[in-house]
């Protein structure tokens, strides 16, 4: 039996914990806040509660092979997409039935949309015995030359597109897979055009009293397996004889001794402050950061004919918004403003005849101190954006709440803000992130900003991989 300390209680810690412990494994995990899930975290007001982190979950599966047991619901539509010509794409699960609201947004091209789908899930399948099957040092054991076919080396995300797309609109929709990994489309690899074959296949999935409640049940099960769970218990160093590693250090000074240790922290925090390595810090820094968010946190009153409970509500200039974002490092000036509102599907989340929108702007890793304007000025430019584009909340607005990149990266220690770690920048970028093996004996790496990245069933992915990582190198 070894000795096994946490550091961090996100999913893709709290996984590997629990896995960990059901193997016979002691196991401690210290998480500096209040509550366990990391990102998957709310925040309540007035009757009001919003997801500040994922709010649908997709690859279902991957929980339920832990031994969660969810109620899910699924939303009627997946998302809700609108154009700043002020057209609509409805977008439903159903192959068929996409392929349908696309030629009803632009005649001839639904097939097109098939093709793409078709795309990837071949790219989806020759990513699920490759990339997310193990570490990124392993050689897949049944990895072929059209695997590596599959997923469009050399390509972007929005170079795959045009193969199939016309219609500008299009594009836009396609290239929006880039922001579920914080990155731009002209940068990213194709690959994150798997995406759609997941939201198609599997379904995207609401929990009833919102996502944290998955962090919940990850909670109840890491007790029941004898997991020693220590909250508001920051850690302030990884101890080692420089070889391997020999424990932790916490803020209150005390030295908790352990054979193997889990960094379920920002890689940059790890090598930063942790585990100080310039070396690796440069070679993170070099990746350049994800993007960061800006939310607004509304409570709304009345209700929205139409709603759904996801929509995107795009940018004129799909090409500006990330050159703002990415190269001129400044918030859009047009941005594309995600709308969550769980409310649609759960009115605990609202007081009666209101609504809890949550109102997501991709924006730069970086402190809004150095911002063109304040954070107070941006919201509002945010608002009269979704005025102008069919969303008008004038008059409606109870409270506005914001969390900026600075709230994120005061939470969860991320450079910058960034909510994936390094940005998806070039074709090879996936294999240049941070692997699950530290640079000591028993030092390991889980979370978004390791492999295989970001989003809940990616960091659950790499808890399983981290726990099988363990268990080999402890038998050798």
């Amino acid at each position: 039996m070894a000795e096994v300390i946490v550091i961090g209680g996100g999913v893709g810690g709290m996984v590997s914990a629990l896995l960990l412990a059901g193997q016979g494994h002691r196991v401690r995990l210290y998480e500096q806040r209040s509550r366990l899930g990391g990102k998957l975290a709310e925040h309540a007001r007035d009757g009001f509660t919003f997801s500040v982190g994922p709010s649908l979950l997709t690859l279902p599966g991957v929980f339920a092979d832990l031994g969660l047991k969810l109620d899910l619901v699924e939303p009627r539509e997946l998302c809700r997409y609108r154009f700043a010509d002020g057209s609509e794409l409805a977008a439903h699960r159903d192959p068929a039935r996409m392929a349908g609201e696309v030629d009803r947004l632009s005649p001839g091209e639904g097939r097109n949309w098939l093709a793409f789908h078709e795309w990837a899930r071949t790219c989806f399948e020759a990513s699920r015995h490759t990339f997310f099957a193990g570490p990124l040092t392993r050689p897949p054991t049944r990895a072929r030359l059209s695997d590596l076919m599959a997923v469009a080396p050399g390509r972007t995300l929005d170079g795959l597109a045009r193969r199939f797309f016309t219609d500008p609109r299009l594009l836009q929709y396609a290239g929006r897979y880039a922001t579920y990994a914080g990155s731009s489309p002209y940068r990213a690899p194709a690959a994150l055009a798997c995406i759609p074959a997941i939201e198609h296949g599997q379904g995207g999935w609401y929990v009833p009293g919102g996502l944290p409640r998955v962090a919940d049940a990850l909670a109840l099960l890491l007790d029941r397996a004898g997991v020693e769970v220590a909250l508001g218990a920051e850690v302030t160093d990884v101890l080692t004889d420089g070889r391997r590693v020999r424990g932790v250090r916490l803020a209150s000074g005390q030295r908790e001794r352990a054979d193997v240790v889990i960094a379920n922290t920002d890689a940059a925090a790890l090598y930063g402050r942790l585990l100080p390595d310039r070396r690796r810090l440069r070679r993170i820094a070099a990746l350049g950061t994800s993007s960061s968010a800006f939310l607004l946190l509304a409570g709304v009153e009345g209700r929205t004919e139409g709603l759904a409970h996801h929509s995107v509500v795009f940018s004129a200039d799909y090409g500006r918004e990330f050159a703002d974002i990415f190269d001129r490092r400044r918030p859009p000036e047009d941005p594309t403003v995600y709308i969550g509102c769980s409310a649609v599907d759960d009115p605990s989340q609202a007081p009666e005849g209101a609504e809890n929108w949550v109102m997501l702007v991709n924006v730069p890793a970086r402190a809004p101190s150095r911002w063109p304007m304040s954070p107070e000025a941006y919201r509002d430019l945010v608002l009269d954006r979704l005025a102008a584009r069919g969303h008008d909340l004038s008059g409606r607005i109870r409270f506005v709440d914001l969390l900026t990149p600075a709230d994120l990266r005061e939470r969860y220690g991320a450079w910058g803000g960034a909510i994936y770690g390094g940005a998806y920048a070039g074709p090879l970028a996936p294999f240049r992130r941070p692997g699950n093996r530290g640079p000591r004996r028993g030092l390991y790496l889980v979370g978004g900003s390791a492999h295989p990245g970001g989003g809940l069933p990616l960091v659950a992915m790499g808890g399983r991989i981290v726990a099988s990582l363990v268990q080999e190198d402890l038998r050798r």
